[in-house]
């Protein structure tokens, strides 16, 4: 696992892998801890928790990030841009999310945003989903905490994302979390981005464009 904790640090046209495999479960390749920190097209390659974005003020620009299970998560104020997202095939009986987020109290200002990437499968999942029988389910996001806040505008999102778009976080209240957190989805494109059959909770929003400003650089 590569760390950063210096704020103001700045990578471009790096690659940080975590080869362990997806039998580790969790296995970080980025853990970013630090003051406005930006990445500009570096690859970041790896399968369950791929990318720690922990706290702070982050930015991606025209990065590539692969993973399996939330493989991009924390709390930080972070905005991806023009980004390529990439759902890679996990273990068997498991299912892919993007996103986890995990604020925890509501007056932060915090949460992840991705904005004008693309939302695909890798070639191992994509192919895998389309034979009926073994298609595996794949997620924008699900709430680590109860205030989580997750976005997606003006992003491309592939066939492979499940018609729900999100699900829970295994141990989560219903009767809280899925209330108080915010999840948000704006003038996305793809045959995944329908929003007819998404979710029902209170805290999932078909933004509108002011709504969506708040989240954009």
């Amino acid at each position: 696992m590569s760390a950063v904790s210096g704020d103001g640090f700045l990578a471009s046209d790096i690659t940080f892998e975590n080869r362990v495999g997806p039998e580790k479960y969790q296995a970080v390749a980025l853990r970013i801890n630090a003051d406005f920190a930006a990445m500009y097209k570096c690859t970041i390659i790896g399968y369950q928790d791929t990318l720690y974005v922990h706290s702070f003020r982050q930015f991606y620009r025209e990065c590539d990030i692969y993973g399996t299970i939330d493989f991009i998560f924390g709390n930080a104020a972070v905005p991806f841009q023009a980004s390529n997202i990439v759902s890679r095939k996990p273990m068997p009986g498991q299912f892919t999310v993007i996103t986890a987020q995990s604020r925890d109290i509501l007056d932060k200002n915090t949460g992840i945003s991705i904005q004008n990437c693309s939302i695909v499968a890798a070639e191992d999942l994509y192919n895998m989903n389309n034979s009926a029988s073994s298609k595996i389910k794949s997620y924008l996001g699900r709430l680590w905490k109860v205030y989580a806040q997750m976005v997606y505008i003006e992003s491309y999102i592939d066939e492979f994302i499940d018609l729900a778009g999100w699900t829970e976080w295994p141990s989560s209240d219903p009767q809280g979390g899925l209330d108080s957190l915010y999840n948000g989805e704006y003038e996305n494109s793809g045959p995944g981005s329908g929003t007819e059959n998404r979710v029902s909770w209170a805290g999932y929003h078909v933004m509108d464009y002011y709504h969506a400003s708040n989240f954009s650089v």
